[in-house]
């Protein structure tokens, strides 16, 4: 009797078909995080992951809504006063000091629907701030894990600085509702995309003196920094 050659050939085509799958990548696996992500001007922008999100390590320093629209730039005071869509500036308008601690944005630009961070990001809402600040222990501790060490933008003492979390925030101050700028070295703001009653709107704030982050609320004409959370 003739012997067949099939029993002789299902072990090999078994093992070839169990090492190709072995080798393929499961549609479940979880995409690792990226380090780094740019914005619509091609800025370059470090990424943290803390608890379940991951945020910016840097303040939005961008120029552009996502779509390639300018965000303009408002010079004037009273003209910034009486804004009801999107502006941008740098602090006392010093592109040298935007490089370094970003764009305050108003919340008009905040919440357009054309979009400031990049794509599968955006600006934190209240909510997210508080998550990420019980993370990081509570308002009592938050504010020092999350600020940089040391003096070299803050005031001394940097009061309970520890930057433990890899935060990094640093003292922008801000451009006041009527257009003036204050409380760069002292203090931080940042935008939440929450709003509240009337013209105003929720934000986070850091000072030199204290570990404390603070939450209240100003007019949305106020110009703050923006951090943006992954989607």
């Amino acid at each position: 009797m003739k012997k067949s050659l099939i029993p002789g050939l299902i072990l090999p085509a078994l093992l070839l078909l169990f090492v190709m799958n072995g080798c393929k990548k499961k549609s479940d696996d979880p995409v690792p995080a990226p380090t780094t992500v740019t914005d619509a001007d091609g800025n370059l922008y470090h990424t943290l992951t803390l608890g379940t999100q991951t945020w910016m390590v840097e303040n939005l320093k961008v120029t552009h809504y996502r779509n390639g629209d300018p965000i303009p730039v408002i010079v004037e005071d009273t003209a910034w006063s009486e804004l009801t869509t999107g502006a941008r500036c740098a602090y006392e308008h010093d592109t040298a000091l935007g490089s370094v601690y970003g764009q305050f944005y108003n919340w008009f630009a905040v919440t357009d629907l054309r979009q400031i961070c990049p794509a599968g990001w955006h600006v934190a809402t209240d909510q997210e701030w508080q998550t990420l600040i019980e993370h990081l222990g509570g308002e009592a501790v938050a504010g020092g894990k999350m600020k940089e060490r040391d003096t070299l933008h803050w005031l001394s003492p940097n009061t309970g600085a520890t930057n433990e979390s890899g935060f990094t925030a640093l003292p922008a101050g801000a451009r006041s509702f009527d257009g003036m700028f204050y409380l760069m070295q002292s203090h931080a703001f940042f935008w939440s995309s929450t709003g509240t009653t009337g013209n105003m709107a929720w934000f986070r704030y850091l000072e030199d003196l204290d570990a404390y982050i603070g939450r209240t609320a100003d007019v949305t004409t106020s110009g703050f920094s923006v951090r943006c959370v992954r989607d």
